[in-house]
C-alpha cells in the first residue's frame, strides 16, 4: 500500500516554513483554517494571518491590496466557493492588475462529495484557463504539492493551485527519479508506446494504477502527469499523438472546458488521433465520497482502463 498524505496539509507545512523565513508572506483564510489545515500556522505567526471570515470576494481584494503595497499574500480557501463567488476579483483585482497573489483553492473536484453539488468544483479549469496571466496547478500528491508551492513562491505572478481535501497517495517516491515539479512541464511517469493516459490532480494515481492493469493485458501505455493547467506543455501531448497514436485524459472535473477540452484541441491542431476524454458528465452528480464517483463514473483504475482497451480495440 503506498504512503498517504494530505496534499492541504503538505501546503501548509510548506507555506509555515516560508513565511517564517519572509515577514510579508500574509496568509488570508475566509473562515477556513480548518479546511486548509492552517491552525498550526495561525499558532505560529498570527501576526502573519488575517482571518476575513465567510466573504471570498473581499478576501481576493484584500490579497490584492496587501501585494499592491508589497506584501506577498496566500488566499486559502474551499475552491468551489473561491472560483464561483470571486471569479471577477480573481480576474479583475489579481490577474488583470498583475498581483503577487497566491491562491489556493482547497477541497476541489468532488472532494466534498458528501455535500453533493453545491460543494463540487467541476467549472474552475474551464474558467481560469480562459484568464490571462494566472496560472494553473492542479498537484498530484503531498510531494508535487510542496514543491510547486516552493516554485512559485520565488515568483511574482498571481498563481491559483486546485488541491483535494482527503490523504492521498504518495506517487513522487525515492523509487521516481524525476523532479517532482517544473512550471508548465508534463512529468512521463511511465513509458510506453500503445496509448497515452493523461491526467492531473489526484487522478495520476489511478492513472499508474490503470497502467498496471492495462500492462496485465499486453497494453503498454505511457502516462503522463499534466500539473500545470496553465502554461500548458503542449510539446507533450503533441509527441504522445506521434509517439502512441492514442490518448485517454482522466480529470476531476467537468467533461466540458478542462484537461481533455485542451489536449483535444492540441492534438487536433497538431497530429489528430483518437482520444478518449474522461471526466466527470455534465449533470449534478450523485452524492458519495471522492472515491466511491470515482468509481461510479469510470476514473478509478478499473475504469480508466476499460476505457484505453475499448479505445485500441476502436483504432484496431
Amino acid at each position: 500500500m503506498s504512503k498517504t498524505m494530505a496534499c492541504r496539509e503538505a501546503y501548509s507545512a510548506a507555506l509555515l516554513e516560508l513565511a517564517k523565513e519572509d515577514p510579508n508572506i500574509i496568509v488570508i483564510s475566509s473562515d477556513a483554517r480548518g479546511s486548509c489545515s492552517l491552525n498550526t500556522f495561525v499558532k505560529t505567526l498570527p501576526d502573519q494571518y488575517v482571518e476575513i471570515g465567510i466573504a471570498e470576494q473581499n478576501e481576493i481584494g484584500v490579497a490584492a491590496g496587501l501585494s499592491v503595497v508589497g506584501k506577498k499574500p496566500y488566499v486559502c480557501a474551499p475552491a468551489c466557493f473561491l472560483t464561483a463567488r470571486s471569479l471577477e476579483q480573481i480576474k479583475v483585482d489579481v490577474a488583470y492588475s498583475h498581483q503577487n497573489v497566491k491562491i489556493l483553492g482547497v477541497s476541489g473536484g468532488v472532494s466534498y462529495g458528501a455535500l453533493g453539488s453545491s460543494h463540487h468544483t467541476l467549472h474552475d479549469i474551464a474558467a481560469l484557463r480562459c484568464i490571462p496571466d494566472l496560472a494553473l496547478i492542479i498537484p498530484s500528491d503531498a510531494v508535487q504539492t510542496a514543491a510547486a508551492l516552493r516554485t512559485v513562491a520565488q515568483t511574482k505572478d498571481a498563481v491559483f493551485f486546485r488541491i483535494g481535501r482527503e490523504k492521498v497517495p504518495v506517487v513522487y517516491t525515492e523509487e521516481i527519479d524525476i523532479e517532482p515539479f517544473v512550471l508548465g512541464k508534463a512529468n512521463t511517469l511511465k513509458e510506453g508506446s500503445d496509448l497515452t493516459l493523461v491526467a492531473c490532480g489526484e487522478l495520476v494515481y489511478h492513472a499508474l494504477e490503470a497502467e498496471k492493469l492495462l500492462k496485465g493485458q499486453g497494453i503498454k501505455a505511457r502516462v503522463l502527469d499534466i500539473s500545470t493547467l496553465k502554461p500548458f506543455d503542449e510539446e507533450a501531448i503533441i509527441k504522445a499523438a506521434r509517439e502512441t497514436g492514442a490518448i485517454v485524459t482522466v480529470e476531476e472535473h467537468s467533461v466540458n472546458g478542462g484537461l481533455g477540452a485542451t489536449v483535444c484541441q492540441i492534438v487536433c491542431a497538431n497530429h489528430p488521433v483518437p482520444v478518449v476524454t474522461l471526466g466527470l458528465p455534465d449533470e449534478y452528480l450523485a452524492t458519495g465520497t471522492s472515491l466511491e464517483l470515482f468509481g461510479e463514473y469510470g476514473l478509478d483504475a478499473k475504469g480508466i482502463a476499460e476505457s484505453a482497451s475499448k479505445l485500441l480495440q476502436r483504432k484496431r
